[in-house]
């Protein structure tokens, strides 16, 4: 378990979605990550929250936002990676990345392929910004859930080594995967 001096990880959360930025329907891709964070991480950390419209620009400027100017070491993206015209999470988070990382796009398309075929048509991508760990998620509350409880054993080691916290979870919830060189004495 961690103490109150060690550093919190700060996480932001921007669902992506024309229909519910608008109020035309309430929004349940930050309410998913938001609980599927609590339950799983035993370190400290908290949210910054967005809910945007599928606008290319202000995607950018909101990745640009959280990671620059609020420091955060996680941002999840929900919403916006499919190949209708106004899914442009993928766009926006290259366009804003210093470094592209394959895999977490790989992984992510993966585990969503044990539940639905659709899950080819999904573009999700994984970058570095700074200090930041930005990764897209697919926008269904259930696709969220099972999405991170497939990638997220790499996501601490990940933010190790880009500068941010070490981060600790319930293992019973998921286990986090690190070098022995990397772990902290229990």
């Amino acid at each position: 378990m961690t103490t109150s001096s060690e550093p919190s990880l700060k996480v932001g959360l921007i669902s992506i979605s024309d229909r519910a930025s608008s109020g035309t329907y309430q929004d349940a891709g930050l309410p998913a990550l938001q609980a599927w964070f609590t339950e799983a991480l035993c370190s400290p950390w908290h949210s910054i929250m967005r809910l945007i419209p599928d606008e290319q620009k202000q995607i950018e400027a909101t990745l640009v936002e959280l990671a620059d100017s609020e420091g955060c070491h996680l941002i999840l993206t929900t919403g916006g990676t499919g190949p209708a015209p106004r899914d442009v999470t993928p766009e926006a988070t290259l366009a804003v990345a210093h470094k592209v990382l394959p895999g977490f796009g790989e992984q992510m398309r993966a585990v969503s392929l044990q539940y639905v075929p659709t899950a080819i048509l999904s573009r999700q991508v994984g970058v570095v910004r700074g200090q930041s760990l930005i990764l897209n998620l697919p926008g269904q509350p259930k696709a969220i859930k099972e999405t991170l409880d497939g990638i997220f054993a790499a996501v601490p080691y990940c933010i190790d080594l880009i500068g941010g916290p070490y981060i600790e979870t319930h293992p019973e919830i998921i286990s986090v995967f690190r070098p022995k060189s990397a772990q902290k004495p229990k």
